[in-house]
C-alpha cells in the first residue's frame, strides 16, 4: 500500500480520499476548509499543514482544485508542492484545468526530478462516491503504471491517453460532450412538458432507445423530485466549458455549439444560480418557454418481463440486437 497526498476535499476529492482509505492506503491531507480535513483524519487521515509538508510526507500527491491557476499556486507558489519534492515523488492532479497548464507544470516539476500526469475525471459526485470513476491521464506511462493500484481504488477506467497534457484534451472532448447531454436533456424535457405530456413518461420511452445516455439515466429524478442541487455545479461547468472553448482558439478549431451551450450557463450565472446542479441549466428553459418542469404525473409503469433471447431470434425477420 501506498502513502498518498490529497490536496483538495471538495465533493470529489473527499470521495476519493475515502475510497483511497477502504482500499488501504495511507493519507495525508490538506484543504482550505477544516470542517472537511477533519472528518478525514476521524476516518484515520493525517493532516498536513500545506502542500509543501503533504509533499515531503508522501509517495504520490494529488491535486483537485477548481481552476487552473489554482493548482499552478498550490503546485508551484510558496509552501506549495514543489518545495516538498523528493525522490521518487509523483504528482497526480484530479483538477480540470487548461492543458497548456498541466504541460507547464509537468516542466516545472521534470526540472525537479518528479513525474507529473494530467488525470481529471469523469462520473460526478456519484462516480467519485462508488469508485466508479473514467481516468483520462497525461505524462509518463512509468507513472502511469505505479499509479494504476491507486486508480483502481478510484474508479473503473483508466487510460493513458498520450503526453503531458493528453488527459486534458480528453477531459475537454469529454465535457464538450457533458455540456451537450445536459443541454439537450433539459430541452426535451420541457418540450414534453410544455406540449402536455408527462415527462418522465418520456424518459422512459426514450432512455433504452438510441437517446441512451447516463446523463439521461441519472438526472431526471432528481430534477422531477425537485432537487437542483450539486452534484457538479454550474459554475464549474462554466469554467470546463471555457477551457473547451479556450482550446478550440488554440488549434484554430470552430465550436459553434459549445458556445451556445456555454451561453446557457452563463444566464444561470447571471442568476445566481452558481452553486446549483449543471443539470439544473433546465431552469433556463424553464424561462425561455414560461412553464415548470412538474412531478411525474403517475408512478413509472413496471418494466415488461423481457422476452427470451431464443424466442426473439424465432421471430420471422427479427433484427434483435445480442444482449
Amino acid at each position: 500500500m501506498a502513502k498518498v497526498g490529497y490536496i483538495g476535499l471538495g465533493i470529489m476529492g473527499g470521495a476519493i480520499v475515502r475510497n483511497l482509505l477502504k482500499a488501504g492506503h495511507e493519507l495525508v491531507v490538506h484543504n482550505r476548509s477544516q470542517a472537511i480535513v477533519q472528518e478525514l483524519v476521524d476516518a484515520g487521515a493525517q493532516a498536513a499543514p500545506s502542500p509543501k509538508a503533504v509533499a515531503q510526507l508522501v509517495e504520490f500527491v494529488f491535486t483537485n482544485l477548481p481552476d487552473s491557476p489554482d493548482v499552478e499556486k498550490v503546485v508551484l507558489g510558496s509552501d506549495g508542492i514543489i518545495e516538498g519534492v523528493h525522490e521518487g515523488l509523483i504528482y497526480i492532479d484530479n483538477s480540470t484545468i487548461k492543458p497548456e497548464t498541466a504541460r507547464m507544470i509537468a516542466q516545472k516539476l521534470a526540472e525537479k526530478g518528479v513525474m507529473a500526469l494530467d488525470a481529471p475525471v469523469s462520473g460526478g459526485d456519484v462516480g467519485a462516491k462508488n469508485g466508479t470513476l473514467t481516468i483520462m491521464v497525461g505524462g509518463p506511462q512509468a507513472a502511469f503504471d505505479k499509479a494504476v493500484p491507486l486508480f483502481q481504488a478510484m474508479g473503473k477506467a483508466w487510460v493513458l491517453v498520450g503526453d503531458s497534457g493528453a488527459g486534458q484534451i480528453a477531459k475537454v472532448c469529454n465535457q464538450i460532450i457533458v455540456g451537450a447531454q445536459m443541454a439537450s436533456m433539459a430541452e426535451a424535457l420541457i418540450v414534453a412538458e410544455k406540449a402536455g405530456v408527462d415527462p418522465s413518461r418520456v424518459v422512459e420511452a426514450i432512455k433504452g432507445g438510441a437517446a441512451q445516455m447516463w446523463t439521461l439515466d441519472v438526472k431526471p429524478p432528481r430534477l422531477f423530485a425537485g432537487n437542483r442541487g450539486p452534484g457538479f455545479k454550474a459554475h464549474m461547468q462554466h469554467k470546463d466549458l471555457g477551457i473547451c472553448l479556450d482550446t478550440g482558439k488554440t488549434y484554430g478549431i470552430p465550436m459553434p455549439l459549445t458556445a451556445v451551450i456555454q451561453q446557457l450557463y452563463t444566464t444561470m450565472l447571471q442568476h445566481g444560480q452558481h452553486d446549483l446542479d449543471n443539470s439544473a441549466v433546465v431552469g433556463v428553459y424553464e424561462q425561455l418557454a414560461n412553464v415548470k418542469l412538474s412531478e411525474p404525473l403517475r408512478p413509472a409503469p413496471e418494466p415488461i418481463d423481457p422476452v427470451e433471447e431464443a424466442d426473439i431470434e424465432s421471430f420471422p425477420g427479427s433484427d434483435a440486437p445480442a444482449r
